[in-house]
């Protein structure tokens, strides 16, 4: 008797990922509205509405890039 599962045994199974969001989730998505609902409605052409939108997307870079700038000088 061996404990060692055979080769074909090792390839039948298949694995599974399994993704659960954490509260961080929750929080960037509730920023992202935020910050469309904020530059949309102070968007005065459609330009500033398409770069409000990728504004949106990188608001925390943005966040820390300004809060590093501070804190350093």
């Amino acid at each position: 008797m061996t404990t060692e599962t055979s080769l074909t045994e090792k390839t039948d199974r298949k694995k599974t990922v399994v993704y659960r969001g954490g509260p961080s989730d929750a929080v960037y998505a509730f920023g992202l509205f935020g910050a469309w609902i904020y530059y949309f409605t102070h968007a005065a052409t459609f330009w500033d509405v398409v770069l409000g939108f990728f504004k949106g997307l990188f608001w925390p870079g943005f966040l820390v890039y300004e809060l590093l700038r501070f804190l350093g000088g």
